[in-house]
């Protein structure tokens, strides 16, 4: 059976007060339309046509052109968004699915399970509906005593006793493709906005004497997205889903009310995630690791049995059992191999550290390649800038040890196995096995303080005023 898809994605949506077209935002790291387009797809939906608007190159960039456009000049109602598409219907036999191009959470499950239902009952048409707690706004869906449909009614048009129906309208349908042209081919403008519904075919097509059907789903799949308000809501229930997926594959998620995770993630099996964690783009995660508390992970690869502690991860490799944080920050193109520890106030970036080198506090190192078991003491800085434009780091080979408070200027190559005296400023290289020093030679002044007038005595730094917050 052909299925092919006609998805709306012409609106301006300036309730989302935005410069970019609202199906262009952004859900859970993915853009809304190309939610509707993945869902479709794995529907076996096997073309589909898209009716844009004024911001088509943005939808353009996102789809390709593996899906078929049909701009809309003129904006006059769903039913003649959708007749945009009767070119493109033409000779068609099979299935049309007709949606939204603001409805993210619209899954294949739902699609597959409405064209079942069209084959098994043989309907002319299937409505995809949910149940409403507060249907205002809402078309109801009216049934006769056999469960088909009767009609759709608008809420501004329900009487008293439509009105108490909960069943709504999703503006999500199946059609067989020869009976959407027909019934397109009859819609008419008379009412008060001078605009085609979608809605009218259904009407029309009951008044032919065929059968519509309407197929019950959660009100969640049916959701639209048309203000910030309603983008936040499908992040919230987008991203517990994709919790939910990550937990039912072997992952602990400790709070999935402050965890974010986008839909392109994976994470094996006994990897713990802790609150207020965010991981983004195409990010892996090994088994067994631990992701602490309020650590952004976005792009990066992180191999298996790694701890990461309140830290920031871009664009970069870590490799297995390795420490990193808290308060570490991997900056993009940095590739740490295994057994690596990057303890607290740590600034990688576009360097390449190899196996069991340690950076325990207070370091940065910038476009620099980090041999094997190199130790970092406390405050060393890798000088990657001369104040030229491009910035060029050091080679710190093998086996080196820097002692603390050390700044190796950008070129120099530490040999391997050579030691850096704490306190020194490195300017040129060091050899293999070599003790490099760049430090002045100390001086005492006896008698400076009180000859000074410096002594300190029982001055006492008073504490800071407490901070009130209402």
């Amino acid at each position: 059976m052909e299925i092919c898809a006609v998805v709306m994605a012409a609106g301006e949506g300036t309730r989302m007060k935005s410069k970019h077209s609202k199906v262009v935002q952004m859900v859970a790291g993915k853009p809304i339309v190309k939610w509707v387009a993945d869902a479709l797809a794995d529907a076996n939906c096997e073309e589909q046509v898209y009716i844009v608007g004024d911001k088509q190159d943005e939808i353009r960039k996102i789809l390709g052109e593996e899906v078929a456009y049909v701009f809309q000049e003129q904006r006059l109602g769903t039913g003649h968004a959708v007749m945009q598409a009767a070119p493109f219907l033409e000779g068609r036999n099979g299935y049309t699915v007709v949606l939204p191009g603001d409805s993210p959470m619209i899954t294949a499950d739902t699609i597959n399970s409405s064209v079942k239902m069209m084959e098994e009952g043989d309907y002319a048409a299937v409505v995809i509906t949910s149940i409403a707690e507060d249907a205002t706004g809402y078309g109801r869906i009216v049934r006769d005593s056999e469960g088909n449909v009767v009609k759709i009614v608008e809420h501004r048009d329900a009487n008293e006793e439509e009105l108490k129906i909960k069943e709504v309208n999703s503006s999500m349908y199946v059609f067989k493709t020869a009976l959407l042209l027909s019934a397109l081919g009859r819609l008419g403008s008379q009412n008060a906005q001078k605009e085609y519904y979608l809605t009218d075919t259904i009407g029309i097509l009951i008044g032919d004497g065929l059968n519509v059907g309407a197929n019950i789903v959660s009100f969640d799949d049916t959701r639209g997205v048309n203000d910030r308000y309603q983008l936040m809501q499908a992040a919230r229930i987008i991203n517990k889903r994709i919790l939910h997926k990550h937990m039912a594959n072997g992952v602990q998620i400790m709070d999935e009310d402050t965890i974010w995770i986008n839909e392109g993630v994976k994470i094996g099996r006994d990897t713990l995630i802790l609150p207020g964690c965010t991981i983004t783009g195409e990010s892996q995660i090994g088994e067994d690791c631990i992701i602490g508390e309020n650590t952004r992970i976005d792009n990066s690869f992180i191999g298996n049995s790694t701890e990461i502690d309140n830290s920031i991860v871009t664009d970069s490799s870590i490799g297995e059992e390795c420490r990193i944080g808290p308060f570490t920050h991997i900056r993009p193109l940095s590739i740490i191999r295994d057994h690596v520890t990057l303890g607290a106030y740590v600034e990688v970036k576009s360097s390449t550290i190899d196996e069991y080198t340690r950076a325990r506090h207070l370091t940065y190192i910038g476009d620099s390649t980090i041999g094997k078991n190199v130790n970092f003491g406390c405050g060393t800085v890798t000088c990657n800038y001369d104040g030229q434009e491009e910035k060029i780091g050091c080679v710190i080979e093998d086996n080196v040890f820097i002692g603390g408070n050390s700044n190796i200027l950008s070129s120099v190559v530490l040999g391997k196995d050579s030691y850096i005296a704490a306190g020194s400023t490195i300017t040129s290289d060091v050899p293999p096995l070599g003790l490099g020093i760049g430090r002045a030679r100390q001086t005492n002044k006896e008698d400076w303080v009180s000859t000074r007038n410096r002594i300190r005595g029982a001055k006492y730094i008073e504490l800071d005023r407490m901070r009130y917050e209402v």
